[in-house]
């Protein structure tokens, strides 16, 4: 529990904090939350949401009450993030000033995923393929090669650029530093994956990027990660039944902080989700075979995994006809119409016809044997103790066919496993890809179960926070998403702004609603030519690209040329660009998609209107929603309530909060949707808002 000892070093703290930072302004909501973060972090299993609007200093409260605690209990304190922005900003502002205005000293690192980082092997294979493209197999138009097509002038140029900068040491390899754009060709080709990697028996491992990253995390006392590498941590099998702790510190041993929380339900289910390409997979299989055949030649055994050659390769054709029999069945059973852009076919409440589930128990045996021999034939690669270069290609691609089958095996294993009785079942459906291929998939469609086995019941502590993770104050969304344990404190902290004299919240009169798709974006474009200030800063925010494409095509010429909508450009560009403009005088109108609704930070005259189109309603046919949905529809209960209002709100808490970032930002928020004044729903929405001033145009 917390001891006074540490209550008293954490006044200690708050008060050098106070004196010493410039132009600090004491907050009662960050003091509250100071408090209750260290409550929960000092308590043995304890959990805490604490939503902390814009303004609150969300930062500094988690850091002083944090780091406090763990230096008392001897543990790592660890911050968990969605953006590497806030990671930049922890490491290079946030935790250096508080380190300094409190006078200790702590070793802090950095950690990100694996393919943020320089795999030196991978680097010197291909520079040394632009040398001689055709040695030792590493060329194009063969089952080794690097390149999938002939690099163009200015990969070759970049990647000459890396090797010598990282030799130079004038670059540690963090690729998010790189001293040249790494365009998508090259960037898969100098960093690698888990499945890629051969750790300690790799040549460069004592200068590797990644591990001397991984060193630094062991010696820190303070861990800023992403949430992706932290859930896929957590998800790692360690010892006995246990989990976590295999990249990062071990999860007993952890005060865990989860910033920007409310990402966290969406990525843990994507931890869950898997997917099989099916021509795709077929073609790797043969690709797959010559490579093994090379594996069997190069270490020159007879027998590998207990397989001789002909053995393997019969246990790869066989997977493979089994992929050709599935893929047959299902276009037997489903004939999307010719006319379908997204064609998709979803198992009602995540059942799907028998004949397919037999199939997918065929093939997980039968993947589940060939991925059984392959780190049998890839370790026997590894080992080798002088392979050369070929050695090192066929290491990684074994790797990475390695990481396709596993992906395969959940995917199969997924379709062929029963559903609980009390928990959601999963998601299973098939799309067709924009080659017509078909695509099987399976996904969790909550979080809550796989949170409570790996984090809740897991970890020493754990807090989450963000600016929006309630609707209106009321949690129980949230807390269902991440299986939020019955005992946690939720709490909601009020802005530390003025927000009724800040800003107003307007509701024109519309006649369409956005049901009238086209109406609605010809009513949008009406009321943004006639009454946006095309000389202030704007941000208009869509919920989907065809509409924006739309109103873009309806707004007259004059207005488009003061338009950057998102896309055109890349995100940076674009802002700095419209930056420049406002305080040119210009004016600065940015048109943009549900990204541009959270994280972005435009303040003063930046920003003065929002104007959010429709209300960010999820799209009904995404299988994993609709799936959910159905559950609660078959245990009596109402999704749209239940789910999809909730999460709209908090969406449009969020987006509203792009307009008010200090105590000396004005302006106003205009929601072009009717549904907040028609719908029985609207009005608990607009409560849920924060206390704008209301402005709601009525019908005479």
């Amino acid at each position: 529990m917390l001891t006074d000892a540490t209550k008293d070093a954490i006044r200690a703290a708050y008060a050098r904090l106070k004196d010493g930072l410039p132009g600090f302004r004491p907050r009662a909501a960050q003091g509250k939350m100071i408090a209750e973060v260290a409550k929960a972090l000092a308590t043995e299993g304890g959990a805490a949401v604490i939503e902390a609007p814009t303004g609150t200093g969300k930062s500094m409260a988690y850091l002083i009450a944090g780091h406090e605690v763990a230096r008392a209990q001897k543990k790592k304190l660890l911050i968990a993030t969605a953006t590497v922005a806030l990671q930049e900003q922890l490491v290079e502002r946030d935790i250096p000033l508080y380190l300094k205005f409190n006078g200790v000293a702590a070793k802090v690192a950095l950690a990100k995923g694996m393919g943020r980082y320089l795999c030196l092997r991978n680097l010197r294979m291909a520079a040394g393929s632009l040398a001689e493209p055709a040695q030792l197999g590493l060329g194009l138009d063969n089952d080794l090669a690097l390149w999938a097509k002939p690099p163009a002038e200015r990969d070759k140029q970049a990647l000459n650029r890396l090797v010598a900068a990282f030799d130079r040491n004038e670059w540690d390899g963090d690729m998010d530093r790189a001293p040249v754009p790494v365009g998508d060709l090259l960037r898969p080709m100098v960093t690698t994956t888990s499945g890629g990697c051969t750790g300690r028996r790799c040549a460069h491992f004592m200068v590797c990027p990644l591990f001397a990253a991984r060193r630094a995390i062991g010696d820190a006392d303070i861990v800023v990660a992403n949430q992706d590498l932290v859930l896929a941590d957590l998800t790692m099998p360690s010892g006995q039944d246990g989990f976590g702790g295999v990249i990062l510190p071990r999860p007993e041993d952890t005060l865990y902080v989860f910033d920007e929380g409310h990402h966290v339900p969406g990525k843990a289910v994507d931890r869950g989700a898997s997917e099989v390409y099916m021509t795709a997979a077929v073609r790797q299989l043969s690709r797959l075979g010559r490579q093994v055949h090379a594996a069997y030649s190069l270490t020159d055994k007879d027998v590998l995994g207990k397989l001789a050659l002909d053995a393997g390769d019969a246990k790869l054709q066989e997977l493979s006809d089994a992929l050709e029999e599935l893929e047959k069945a299902i276009r037997l059973a489903w004939m999307p119409a010719p006319d379908e852009i997204e064609p998709v076919y979803r198992g009602s409440l995540g059942q799907l016809p028998d004949a397919w589930v037999e199939q997918a128990r065929l093939l997980e045996l039968l993947t589940g044997e060939v991925q059984r021999w392959l780190v049998a034939v890839r370790r026997a690669v590894v080992e080798m103790s002088e392979g050369g270069p070929t050695q090192e290609a066929l290491s990684r691609e074994l790797g990475m066919g390695l990481e396709r089958i596993g992906t395969q095996l959940a995917t199969w294993r997924a379709w062929a496993r029963e559903d609980g009785e009390d928990a959601p079942p999963l998601a299973r459906w098939v799309t067709l890809s924009g080659d017509r291929q078909l695509v099987c998939h399976a996904s969790a469609v909550s979080a809550a179960g796989l949170l409570r086995q790996v984090l809740w019941g897991n970890a020493s502590a754990v807090v989450m926070t963000s600016a929006t993770l309630s609707a209106g104050g009321n949690f129980r969304g949230f807390a269902d998403a991440v299986g939020l344990p019955d005992d946690a404190v939720t709490l909601s902290l009020p802005s530390p702004f003025d927000l009724a004299a800040q800003a107003q919240l307007e509701v024109p009169l519309m006649r369409a609603l956005p049901d009238a798709r086209e109406e609605h974006a010809q009513e949008i474009s009406d009321w943004l030519a006639a009454n946006l200030d095309w000389d202030g800063g704007n941000l208009v925010l869509f919920t989907s690209r065809a509409k924006l494409d739309r109103v873009l095509q309806l707004l007259p010429i004059d207005k488009v040329r003061r338009v950057r909508a998102q896309g055109s450009l890349g995100k940076a560009q674009l802002i700095a660009e419209h930056i420049a403009d406002v305080e040119a005088g210009k004016g600065g109108t940015l048109f943009g998609l549900a990204s541009f609704g959270e994280g972005l930070d435009l303040p003063g005259k930046l920003c003065e209107t929002v104007v959010i189109t429709q209300l960010p309603f999820a799209v009904p046919t995404d299988p994993v929603g609709a799936t959910y949905a159905e559950w609660l529809e078959s245990r009596g209960r109402n999704p749209f309530i239940e789910v999809s209002v909730p999460e709209a709100t908090r969406l449009l808490t969020q987006y509203c909060g792009r307009l008010i970032r200090n105590e000396n930002d004005t302006g106003r928020i205009v929601l072009l949707d009717r549904r907040v004044v028609t719908k029985r729903y609207g009005a608990g929405m607009l409560r849920a808002l924060p206390p704008f001033r209301r402005v709601i145009e009525r019908a005479a």
